[in-house]
């Protein structure tokens, strides 16, 4: 057996920075987090090649003295804590005494802080942990610190960084999540030299929101509640405004960014028979209560929590989320498809200079002593109605108007061809049967054939109601059910199937089996769509990816992302659900196998192109579709794993009714 040994402070501090210090982000974090509790009220962040090779952090706080800035850098030396009580309260962002101590031995730091009302600063510089200069200078209050090469002694973690655009999304997003977290510190964000961030740090968090998030804050729905000492404050989006992950869901407990299942299943749980399968509330949620009601001393990077009682911690997002969507209707306007006449481009006459108007009607001007006086007496005394004058004037446009067209009859459907039988085949006259709409009943009735007699049965085009099947086993389109499910007649089975899963699975199919680049379309005008600043780094990091799907993206700022060519299949209006969901995608894991993450972005591409439940279809677009699922035995889930198809046997149906 080995003998046991101490280890070394500097070989404690690494495995310490890999607990702590996991990329700049991290590094971004823990420094805000000790500029926060230092009373900072303006903070600057700037950051080069990802924060990799320069990362500097720049507050107003109180600043350090000599002293002080030497013990800083001490493993388990920190200013937040006094005695063992003092951790079962803890209200501050840091406490843990190892994030400077774990910076320092993997990067090259330069500290410049100064005290209020002292005469001068101190300059210090370390490499790995060491002190390796010290200066007296003159430097505004609060503290500056840059770390320059970060793991340039720790070639094993440098080589599972990513590009530098992932990182610097990475720490863009840190930032963010602070912003949101202290709407009362004006932050500032700098990325190689462009500034994308500042918040006004006026303490209103609907202002922090709308500088993260853009006009999409918006949409979001103001939360006040409280709860047994619980209060909850923040932003949740409406029910119709959901998105299809979990990528802007943000908690904070104590003004401490936190990641808790229990409060992401208390969001939800509020939205509960609100939302679409697969679509995910958002929310900037601020949860305060009592220091000593929380631990949240039980992760290195402080990013969970535990709850002394879970229950009151569940209820006060539950019923102070469902109360901020009770209060807030929502009716959502009726998007109606537009016809080729509006969709026309129409061409209008020159303007003349006559006819423009020389200056608009201000409609909000203050009305005179004199116009106000005639406008009362008008609706004192309104005018009589004159008959003879309103008849003279409706038939003065009658006769202007043009005449109609005459109106054409088109036949909804073709007509049936008539089968060809080779022997006479005996019918008898039978009633009609019902056919409910929008499928015709047949013109005459049809005595059943026996089964020597289809072979000489002429089998009718696609377009019509019975197509034939690889067994020749002819089956029939019933009509559709709820506008999702499609009824199919086969014999003594009836077939519900999932018009979207199974539409899903068609174009995926069709994807997967092109090796080469996917077809793809030019837009007129590209569609901006705006992410998390870490997503829209990872999608722009994947751009040649991105070319094989048949997407083609720019950097448009503000971490909006400009999408210039889809595929041929994705309508428009898919384009920003795709493009989240790719992203999700992305950021999860999954992307480290070409094969897999392509195999991801096409199940999201189909989804989003495939005909959605509730739409009102074609019947040709019904047929067309039955017909491959009908004829194609190995169209059995859709890409997620959901059935396209199941059976309802006539004996079923029978049982049901007792007719057995």
């Amino acid at each position: 057996m080995p003998k046991i040994i101490q280890l070394s402070p500097h070989i404690a501090n690494l495995i310490a920075a890999g607990e702590v210090v996991e990329r700049p982000a991290s590094v971004v974090k823990e420094l805000l987090e000790n500029a926060v509790d230092a009373g900072a009220s303006k903070i600057t962040v700037e950051i080069r090649n990802g924060g990799m090779t320069f990362l500097r952090v720049t507050d107003d706080g109180c600043g350090m003295t000599a002293e002080d800035a030497h013990t800083a850098f001490l493993r388990h030396a920190t200013s937040k804590l006094r005695s063992a009580e003092d951790l079962a309260a803890i209200a501050t962002m840091g406490f843990r005494g190892e994030a400077l101590a774990a910076i320092a031995s993997v990067s090259r730091v330069d500290l410049m802080t100064k005290t209020a009302g002292a005469i001068s600063g101190t300059s210090l510089l370390l490499e790995a942990g060491e002190i390796t200069e010290e200066d007296e200078i003159g430097c505004p209050e609060g503290t500056t610190i840059i770390i320059r090469d970060l793991f340039f002694n720790t070639p094993a973690r440098m080589k599972f960084m990513k590009s530098d655009s992932v990182e610097g999304g990475k720490v863009a997003s840190a930032v963010q999540m602070q912003a949101l977290a202290h709407p009362n510190v004006s932050f500032t964000f700098i990325r190689d030299g462009k500034q994308t961030l500042q918040t006004p740090g006026n303490g209103d968090l609907g202002a922090a929101v709308y500088c993260v998030y853009g006009r999409d804050s918006a949409r979001f729905v103001p939360v006040d509640s409280r709860w047994e000492g619980y209060h909850l404050t923040g932003f949740v989006s409406k029910p119709t405004e959901a998105r299809p992950s979990r990528s802007l869901q943000t908690f904070f407990v104590n003004d401490r960014p936190v990641r808790s299942r229990l409060l992401i299943q208390a969001l939800e749980e509020a939205y509960r028979n609100q939302l679409m399968v697969g679509k995910f509330p958002a929310c900037v949620l601020h949860l305060t209560l009592p220091a000593h009601s929380v631990d949240v001393n039980v992760h290195p990077a402080k990013t969970e929590v535990k709850f002394l009682s879970e229950k009151a911690a569940f209820d006060c997002v539950h019923y102070g989320v469902l109360a901020a969507l009770n209060k807030t209707p929502d009716r959502p306007q009726v998007q109606l498809k537009p016809n080729v006449s509006q969709t026309a481009p129409v061409q209008s006459a020159p303007k003349t200079q006559s006819s423009i108007p020389e200056k608009k009607p201000d409609f909000f001007r203050t009305m005179s002593a004199d116009e106000y006086k005639s406008f009362a007496s008008a609706l004192a005394n309104p005018p009589k109605p004159n008959p003879a004058a309103a008849k003279a004037t409706v038939q003065a446009v009658q006769s202007e108007r043009p005449a109609p067209p005459p109106v054409r009859e088109i036949p909804m459907y073709p007509k049936p061809e008539i089968p060809t039988v080779s022997a006479p085949v005996t019918r008898q006259p039978e009633p009609v049967p019902h056919i409910p709409a929008p499928i015709p009943a047949p013109q005459q009735p049809i005595a059943p054939i026996s089964e020597p007699e289809q072979s000489a049965i002429a089998m009718p085009e696609p377009e019509q109601e019975v197509l034939p099947m690889p067994a020749e086993k002819p089956w029939r389109l019933v009509g559709e059910l709820y506008r999702s499910y499609v009824i199919v007649e086969q014999g003594d089975d009836a077939f519900l199937i999932d018009k979207h899963a199974a539409h899903e699975r068609i174009l995926f199919e069709k994807l997967r089996s092109n090796p080469q680049e996917i077809t793809s379309q030019s837009l007129l005008s590209p569609i901006p769509v705006r992410l998390p600043a870490d997503a829209a780094a990872m999608l722009l990091s994947k751009q040649p990816l991105l070319d094989q799907l048949g997407f083609e993206i720019d950097e448009f700022g503000e971490n909006t992302i400009l999408v210039r060519r889809i595929p041929m299949d994705l309508g428009e209006s898919e384009v920003a659900d795709a493009m989240i969901e790719m992203a999700d995608d992305l950021l999860s894991g999954r992307g480290a196998d070409t094969d897999t993450v392509r195999d991801e972005l096409m199940h999201t591409m189909a989804c989003k192109a495939a005909i959605k439940a509730g739409w009102k279809t074609d019947e040709k677009e019904l047929l067309a579709l039955v017909k491959q699922v009908m004829s194609r035995p190995e169209l059995k889930y859709c890409p997620h794993g959901r059935p396209i198809c199941v059976t309802l046997s006539k004996h079923q149906l029978e049982k049901q009714f007792k007719r057995t």
